[in-house]
């Protein structure tokens, strides 16, 4: 059998239904926290693995079920009569029809935290309809407040929908069901939808939008690339440098780094702005990336280099910390956050048949 697992959720069961999206994340990142986790999938996936499931499936036990089938269904609902939660990203309605809803479940497991994960929520005039992040965040305000002026939004990745808005909302809320569960004895449902979670992220911007002080225009504001010490500039190689030096303090420094006499760009006199702008690309310009890297390096202008996917583990401070390893065959990030007492890590992935993995949580 596989080694025990540590982290602070050992001893933590947990469920996970086949799904795309922000549910193998938190099955995941659940997984290196050192919950058990035994993922459902369909029949003939025993033994393969789809584009990324290398990084997202570690640390798992895999079994295949059709859940078509009452027998099998059946040996589904076993293993939750002795999880602690479930996850699961069908639409609205499927798991009810496959007789593993909520209701089907309590009935055997009342103290059960039942996660589950949409774009548009398990109630509303959307839920029944079809999305993607791209979808999810374009209604919350977040999307629109992307990209460069006179542009279309800039997707930013699928990071605030999927994985901002959905990831971490069902893990977080998970957890905090299975804690009420431990107090009160009694299960219940966790709603996440990715419209509700990426625009609980988008709090402060809201309030920012209350008071007056964040536009609806794009480039126009302190965090959209608006200012000119809060944005990317192309270096003498084509590469690019990440400046954020928003409290005085630092771009005081980024100033003196740049060689540039603070009285010519009074921080907050917008009416200079496009000539600071000009002065800055002119300056980082002038050296390529990993020179401006250098001599950044350290100091408390808020300044770093743009790096690729493939340059980032190579960093030498995400080296230090091992914030990347290779691990069974391909480069992924470690896990996080850190533990002083239960430290994380990544457990053996194993494909079990259905018989294993009753008898493991037996």
């Amino acid at each position: 059998m596989s080694t025990p697992k540590t982290g602070p959720l050992a001893g933590c069961k947990i469920v996970e239904f086949d799904a795309i999206g922000p549910v193998p994340l938190a099955g995941m990142i659940l997984a290196d926290l050192g919950a058990d986790v035994i993922r459902i999938g369909r029949p003939g996936t025993e033994g393969k693995y789809g584009p990324g499931d290398k990084i997202l499936q570690r640390g798992r036990h895999r079994i295949a079920l059709d859940l078509k089938d009452p027998a099998q269904r059946d040996q589904a609902l076993d293993l939750i009569a002795n999880a602690d939660a479930l996850l699961e990203g069908t639409r609205p309605g499927v798991m009810e029809r496959l007789g593993l809803g909520p209701d089907d479940c309590f009935a055997r497991n009342p103290k059960l935290a039942y996660g589950r994960m949409t774009g548009w929520g398990q109630e509303g005039p959307l839920s029944q309809s079809a999305g993607h992040d791209i979808d999810y965040i374009a209604i919350t305000g977040a999307l629109g407040a992307m990209g460069r002026k006179g542009e279309p939004p800039s997707p930013p990745l699928n990071l605030v929908g999927d994985y901002g808005g959905g990831t971490m909302f069902l893990a977080l809320g998970v957890l905090a069901a299975i804690l009420s569960a431990k107090s009160t004895g009694q299960g219940q449902v966790v709603d996440t939808a990715m419209t509700d979670g990426a625009s609980v992220l988008m709090s402060m911007f809201y309030a920012f939008h209350g008071i007056g002080m964040w536009t609806e225009e794009r480039e126009a504001n302190l965090l959209d690339g608006g200012t000119p010490f809060y944005r990317c500039y192309e270096t003498k190689d084509g590469k690019y440098m990440a400046v954020g030096a928003l409290e005085p303090q630092f771009y005081a420094v980024l100033l003196e780094k740049l060689e540039i006499d603070p009285a010519d760009f009074p921080q907050h006199d917008r009416s200079n702005w496009p000539n600071m702008v000009q002065r800055f690309t002119e300056s980082f310009a002038s050296r390529t990336r990993d020179e401006w890297a250098e001599h950044f390096e350290g100091s408390d202008a808020c300044v770093a280099p743009v790096l690729s996917i493939a340059e980032a583990p190579s960093h030498r401070h995400n080296a230090a910390r091992q914030t990347f390893a290779e691990h069974d065959g391909a480069m992924q990030p470690m896990p996080a956050p850190r533990f002083s007492e239960t430290p994380a890590a990544i457990g053996e992935t194993r494909d079990l048949t259905v018989e294993e993995a009753l008898a493991l949580w037996s």
